[in-house]
């Protein structure tokens, strides 16, 4: 934590995480929280991201278990871990789990666990779960010992995979440096690996009873489940490489100039039914912003009708850029009839939009791998229904849910004027790193759009910390306590700079996407830039990710400039111009330690080649010419 700084300023709670436990074997350290191991490396460098034990409800929620009998060892070239975590289910059922991690100087680190309900257990996922990261470690080579003892020479997926790429799994083998491979074995069950970067999760991730068994499913009463992980380094002399995938830690970040460039976005805000009203209300605040997109949200299946577009025809007449209007298609009747009656209540309104979304509501759940595809009527009906009730107006299609959906489900782009989707960093965890860990991910994620797509327009949002559906359970998370909990649809970060930064670092990780649109956030809501009622910050008062998008919003259409930090784990930088103005230096700290930037030939106009950046902090500093 930053000395000095209130964390409520930082995170919207007063409510910090509790640091990691580090421990050393060797040249082996990991970290210890919550249970589970993080940032496992050897000799500075990233080997693994994590290896957890977890426990998933019926909606892909994952427990939080409390801990007993804790005990942490530290030896000299050792440490040892004990601990039973407990999980309560609904109608009172429970799971124990008596875990036990041992690691010492060359030799395997351990992470085994038996899990025992003495009541029975429903699950849909009950066993460790294994994150390789992605930078450094994307499309190298792999190797894969079967459950039959079959090996296969393989790579990582470079272009993210759709479905699983590896399966049947009891060993994985990667390079970590030219002199050091690790050997990570599953033992006690069958394992498989899905390209979680599908989610913008920053790895790939090996996880225990492939998704083509039947889930949710009961863990019997009385009869234990016993798992085992073994991480073994083989390291045949110190690499002269220098670490590629942790963070420098409080070191200083050097930038030098890349050879990318490109023209910033537009930015959009997204406008439901139920925020009208209160975007009216806040029409000053919406003009100071001056978005270039409004991205009006449309859904019969959660009550909206004519209305709606009476309200969204009044906050367009505020508005002086495009609009999109976002439609999530019942298909409770033919597609063509039920366009056209929402195209008449459209037209009845006087609301004109310049572009219209449609998208099957059924296609925002998720399909898993081993499910059957939910009854839709075929895309290219959906997409002939929609240029007939909508003659004249640009047509975008994609998935109003995110991009694993988009991955799995390929639509037909020929009738398509442009692609979209969402994102959403708390899908699979929540807590602070990993929410800024999957800004690594974007980068992949938009190569392998192009990649599919090629250069058609692409559009992405909105994407917001907080999730505004969920596409793998039957609901979003509430969270009255403001908790750091995945699948939530409120998230106390959105408050507070966390957010600040992590929009700020969103926008500089598509640059070179060539977006036709970025939507980050709305104008109100749980979702907004401004506080609403029945919050810490007074009615109307600005979040702070008001200040990034206002920013990104006003550098829409100037041309942006490769930066390359030294550090892009801490932080990210680029430089935009205009034809008629000096050119801007633009960085974002994505920690929450304060660092010091060297700015090599980014020289500040009468000051200093270096400054510091504070936590989550955002800024921007005319350069010389």
């Amino acid at each position: 934590m930053t000395a000095g700084i209130d964390p409520f300023q930082l995170y919207g709670t007063s409510k910090s995480e509790a640091p990691p436990v580090r421990l050393t074997a060797g040249e082996l350290a990991v970290d210890f929280k919550d249970g589970n191991l993080r940032t496992i490396s050897y000799d500075g460098t990233e080997v693994l991201r994590a290896v957890s034990y977890l426990v998933r409800d019926r909606d892909w929620g994952t427990y939080a278990p409390s801990i007993s009998d804790l005990q942490i060892n530290q030896h000299p070239d050792a440490f040892s871990v004990s601990y039973v975590a407990r999980c309560a289910g609904p109608d009172d059922t429970e799971l124990a789990i008596d875990v036990r991690i041992t690691a010492a100087a060359g030799e395997p680190l351990i992470f085994e666990a038996e899990a025992l309900s003495r009541t029975g257990f429903e699950t849909n996922r009950c066993g460790f779960c294994i994150l390789h990261p992605i930078v450094g470690v994307a499309g190298m080579p792999v190797s894969i010992e079967h459950v039959d003892g079959r090996s296969e020479e393989t790579q990582f997926p470079d272009l993210i995979e759709p479905w699983q790429p590896f399966k049947d799994m009891r060993a994985i083998t990667h390079r970590v440096t030219p002199s050091v491979t690790a050997e990570c074995r599953m033992e006690g069950d069958t394992f498989e690996m899905e390209d979680q970067r599908n989610w913008s999760d920053a790895s790939y991730k090996t996880y225990v009873r492939p998704l083509a068994l039947p889930w949710p499913y009961q863990i019997p009463a009385g009869e234990p489940i016993r798992q085992r992980i073994v991480l073994s380094i083989r390291d045949r002399g110190h690499s002269s490489i220098a670490p590629t995938s942790l963070s420098a830690g409080n070191g200083s970040v050097t930038l030098s100039s890349g050879s990318r460039s490109g023209i910033m976005p537009p930015i959009g805000l997204i406008i439901t039914p139920e925020e009208a009203k209160a975007t009216l209300a806040a029409r000053d605040r919406l003009a100071e912003i001056m978005p270039q997109e409004l991205l009006f949200h449309f859904d019969p299946n959660a009550g909206h009708g004519a209305d709606a577009f009476k309200s969204f025809a009044a906050v367009a007449e505020l508005h002086s850029g495009s609009s999109t209007l976002e439609i999530a298609l019942p298909c409770r009747q033919t597609p063509l009839t039920e366009a056209t009656q929402i195209a008449s209540w459209m037209q009845a309104a006087g609301f004109n939009p310049d572009a219209v979304v449609i998208s099957p509501s059924v296609d925002r759940q998720s399909t898993p791998p081993g499910s059957e595809w939910p009854e839709c009527p075929p895309l290219e009906e959906v997409y002939a229904a929609a240029h007939a009730a909508f003659p004249g107006m640009r047509f975008g299609g994609g998935m109003l849910s995110y991009f694993t959906e988009l991955n799995r489900k390929r639509v037909p782009a020929g009738p398509l004027d442009f692609i979209t989707h969402c994102t959403n960093p708390i899908v699979h965890a929540a807590d602070d790193l990993s929410v800024m860990q999957t800004l690594e991910a974007l980068p992949f994620i938009t190569r392998s759009v192009r990649a599919i797509y090629g250069n058609k327009p692409y559009r992405i949002g909105p994407s917001t910390i907080p999730m505004r559906q969920n596409p793998y359970g039957s609901r979003t998370m509430d969270n009255p306590d403001g908790g750091r909990i995945a699948m939530a649809n409120t998230d106390p970060r959105h408050n507070a700079r966390f957010s600040e930064a992590f929009a700020f670092g969103y926008a500089a990780r598509v640059l070179d996407a060539g977006l036709g649109c970025l939507t980050l956030s709305a104008l109100t809501g749980s979702f907004g830039l401004i506080a609403g009622e029945n919050e810490p910050s007074p009615a109307g008062a600005t979040r702070p990710i008001f200040n990034s998008v206002a920013t990104l919003a006003r550098l829409a259409g100037s041309r942006w400039r490769e930066c390359i930090s030294s550090d892009p784990a801490s932080m990210l930088a680029f430089v935009t111009a205009r034809t008629s103005e000096r050119q801007q230096l633009h960085l974002v700290n994505i920690t929450p330690t304060p660092r010091r930037i060297e700015l090599g030939i980014f020289r500040r106009v009468g000051q200093a080649s270096a400054l510091t950046l504070g936590a989550y902090a955002v800024t921007s500093v005319t350069l010389t010419d």
